[in-house]
């Protein structure tokens, strides 16, 4: 997901090369130019919280990840899990997250990060390869070489993939841009639940959560505090049973 102008400039020829219908087009271009470009939640990237057997846990992703919609991390995906994990674990979180991230631009965030190891990832991409053209086998393709990283160098031993949202459901976007994106994503969505089967270290979580208006944020394009908060109490309840059992 994409929150700053200038990177929204940039990914404004991908919406528009994946598309094809007239109309389409031009309500991509009056999404780019009317849509408020929200900052990123401000606030620690990384901390340590909680108490219980020690969990070291690491957050990949775009712009939902990095908390635009919300105004601090401790309303965002990363400040919401983390305290989540906290009641029962002592928790060392970290976020590498990016407006405008796709896999590509998330893989080359690892490359460049410090090479701290984590127990579990949990990644939120997806969306920007959708709208920005990527083809399917490529996403699939970087998709498996991220996980790779994740589980190699880092030593994930448990990676919660966050499954891509319903982009006919976004307020933000007018019916037939949201038709062709969201028709996309979920292509994207069942290709790569498909992909994660017979990967026991690996997790898919559907993005099936309630995106009304009134609980997005302002921008229409991503989510409000109640959905951050939301995902992540699903994703907690994931990793205690995995790392519970």
């Amino acid at each position: 997901m994409t929150a700053k102008r200038h990177r929204a400039r940039g990914g404004s020829a991908g919406i528009l090369s994946a598309l094809s219908v007239p109309v389409a087009v031009a309500q991509a271009c009056w999404v780019l130019a009317r849509v408020p470009r929200l900052p990123e939640a401000a606030g620690a990237r990384a901390g340590r919280l909680g108490s219980g057997p020690p969990l070291r846990l690491l957050i990949v992703g775009d712009s939902s990840a990095a908390g635009v919609g919300v105004g601090h991390q401790s309303q965002a995906l990363a400040g919401r899990l983390a305290a989540d994990l906290g009641d029962g674990f002592e928790v060392s979180w970290r976020l590498l997250a990016a407006s405008g991230a796709t896999t590509a631009s998330a893989i080359a965030m690892l490359d460049r990060a410090a090479p701290d190891a984590c127990d579990v990832a949990v990644t939120a991409l997806g969306v920007n390869d959708v709208k920005n053209g990527v083809p399917l086998p490529a996403w699939l393709e970087r998709t498996g070489r991220l996980h790779d990283r994740l589980r190699g160098p880092l030593g994930a031993k448990l990676i919660c993939v966050s499954g891509l949202p319903p982009m006919d459901r976004f307020p933000a976007l007018p019916r037939a841009l949201a038709g062709i994106l969201g028709a996309r994503a979920a292509r994207f969505d069942a290709a790569l639940r498909q992909r994660l089967v017979g990967t026991p270290d690996t997790v898919h979580l559907p993005f099936d959560l309630d995106l009304s208006p009134a609980l997005m944020a302002a921008d229409g394009f991503h989510p409000g505090a109640a959905i951050y908060s939301e995902w992540a109490r699903r994703l907690a309840a994931v990793i205690r049973e995995r790392v519970s059992g």
